[in-house]
C-alpha cells in the first residue's frame, strides 16, 4: 500500500506523518459490498480545540446539524471525528439525527469522554436510514484498532465514487499536520465542497483556530469545481491537541502555520479535482484586472462551471469564445474590449498562447491552440480590465464517464 498512481499525481500514503497524541484507523464495518473500509475514527488522547465550516445548502444532513450543534457547545474540548461511508444520512428526519447522536455515544463510551466531545460525519447515498448495528460494530471496531500510523487506512475508509484516498502531511517547526480528504462529484465552491478532516499537535486557542480556518478554506476548498453542486453533507474539520508544545498563536509562528494549512487545504483540494467523477484534465482558471478579488472569483467560478467550456476541455476543441460567453454571463460588469486571453500547456502560465486581445481574436494558429488542450494539465489565463481584482479557481473537465458514474450512483 506504498503508492497510488493518478492519471496526473502519486499520492504516497507511506509518508503520512504521525501527529503526537492522535491516533487513527478505518475499518471495515458491512456498509460497502466491496467489503473495504467505510468506519473511519480519528481520536486524541486529549481535549482538543477545534474548528469547523459546514455547507451552504440549506438541505443539511444530521451529522452536519449534529456537528455545528457540538462545535457550539464543546468547540474548544473536542476528542474525536468519526466518519462513516456508503450512506450520507440526509433526508433522514428526526430519526436520522437520533442515529447520529446514537453513533456519537458509542464513540464516547469507547474512549471515554462525552458525546458533546464527538463529531459524526456521513457521506454516501442521500435519504436511506443508517443500518445502526453496523454502526456499533464498526465504532467498536475501529476504537480497538486505533494507531498512531493508522492515516492511510482512516483515508480509504471515507471514500465515496473517489478512485484514490486524499491525503497529507505537513512539517512546521517543531509540530506536525496531517488531513485527510474525499471528494469526487457533487463538488462547488460554496463552502467547504467535500469531507476534509485535518489535525495538530499545534497549540491554538479555539478562536483563532477557526480564523485560521476559514482563511484557508477561502483560499483552497472554496476555489475548487468539479460540477457546480454543492453536497448536504460538506464539512472541513481541525482539530489542535497542543501535544507537541509549541504554540502557534501568533507572530511569525502563525505565519507559518497559516502558510502551511493553506497549502495543505490547497493539495487536497487539488487532489478532489484531479480525482473528480470521470475527469481526465485539470485546469488552472486565473482572472485579474476585475475591480474586485469577489468580481474576479464570480467570473473564474462561472467559466468552471459551465458545461459547454468544460466538454470543450474533455473533446479538446480550444474553443475561446465558450470561455468569454461564460464570463460574460458572470453578472460581472468588465468591458468586453479590454479581454485577453492565454491558453498554456501545465500547471504555471509559461510558453501561453494569446487567443484573444482587446476582445478580439488573435492571429493564433488553432494547432497550437489544440496541442494545449491535448494536455491533462491546462492553464487558463482571463483578464478584463485594469483592476486589482485577481482569483483563480481549479477544475476538471466533463466526460461520458461523468454521466455513466452518476447515472449509475444508487445502483
Amino acid at each position: 500500500m506504498a503508492e497510488i498512481k493518478t492519471t496526473t499525481k502519486t499520492v504516497d500514503l507511506e509518508s503520512l506523518l504521525p501527529v503526537k497524541g492522535f491516533k487513527a484507523i478505518g475499518v471495515s464495518a458491512g456498509l460497502r459490498r466491496s467489503g473495504k473500509p467505510d468506519i473511519t475514527l480519528i481520536v486524541s488522547e486529549t481535549p482538543c480545540a477545534s474548528a469547523g465550516v459546514f455547507t451552504t445548502n440549506r438541505v443539511k444532513a444530521a451529522p452536519v446539524l449534529l456537528c455545528m450543534d457540538h462545535l457550539a457547545k464543546s468547540g474548544d474540548q473536542m476528542q474525536a471525528i468519526v466518519i462513516n461511508a456508503a450512506n450520507a444520512n440526509a433526508c433522514t428526519g428526526e430519526q436520522g439525527l437520533t442515529n447520529s447522536q446514537q453513533t456519537a455515544q458509542w464513540v464516547a463510551e469507547a474512549i471515554g469522554c462525552q458525546p458533546e466531545q464527538v463529531y459524526v460525519m456521513s457521506t454516501g447515498v442521500i435519504g436511506v436510514q443508517l443500518p445502526m448495528d453496523k454502526i456499533e460494530y464498526g465504532v467498536k471496531t475501529a476504537a480497538g484498532e486505533l494507531a498512531e500510523d493508522g492515516w492511510a487506512l482512516a483515508s480509504r475508509g471515507i471514500m465515496t465514487t473517489d478512485t484514490h484516498p486524499k491525503a497529507i502531511s505537513k512539517q512546521g517547526s517543531g509540530y506536525t499536520i496531517t488531513g485527510i480528504a474525499k471528494g469526487s462529484g457533487m463538488i462547488a465552491p460554496n463552502m467547504a465542497t467535500m469531507l476534509a478532516f485535518i489535525t495538530t499537535d499545534a497549540a491554538l486557542p479555539q478562536p483563532i483556530l477557526q480564523q485560521a480556518l476559514r482563511d484557508a478554506n477561502n483560499q483552497s476548498f472554496n476555489r475548487i469545481c468539479v460540477d457546480g453542486d454543492t453536497s448536504t453533507n460538506d464539512t472541513v474539520l481541525l482539530m489542535a491537541n497542543g501535544a507537541s508544545g509549541v504554540d502557534v498563536s501568533e507572530g511569525e509562528a502563525y505565519d507559518e502555520f497559516m502558510a502551511l494549512l493553506t497549502d495543505m487545504c490547497i493539495e487536497l483540494g487539488q487532489m478532489i479535482v484531479r480525482d473528480g467523477e470521470g475527469a481526465t484534465k485539470f485546469i488552472t482558471i486565473e482572472v485579474n484586472g476585475a475591480s474586485d478579488d469577489a468580481s474576479a472569483h464570480q467570473i473564474a467560478n462561472t467559466i468552471a462551471v459551465s458545461p459547454l467550456v468544460k466538454t470543450a476541455f474533455y473533446g479538446g476543441d480550444a474553443n475561446w469564445g465558450r470561455i468569454a460567453m461564460a464570463a460574460g454571463r458572470a453578472g460581472v460588469e468588465f468591458d468586453q474590449t479590454q479581454m485577453n486571453l492565454w491558453f498554456a500547456a501545465g500547471k504555471s502560465f509559461e510558453d501561453s498562447l494569446q487567443v484573444l486581445a482587446n476582445g478580439m481574436p488573435t492571429d493564433y494558429q488553432e494547432d497550437d491552440a489544440a496541442a494545449i488542450f491535448a494536455e491533462e494539465d491546462i492553464y487558463v489565463k482571463l483578464n478584463v480590465g485594469n483592476g486589482s481584482g485577481q482569483a483563480t479557481v481549479w477544475t476538471c473537465d466533463f466526460s461520458h464517464e461523468y454521466v455513466t458514474i452518476n447515472g449509475d450512483y444508487r445502483t
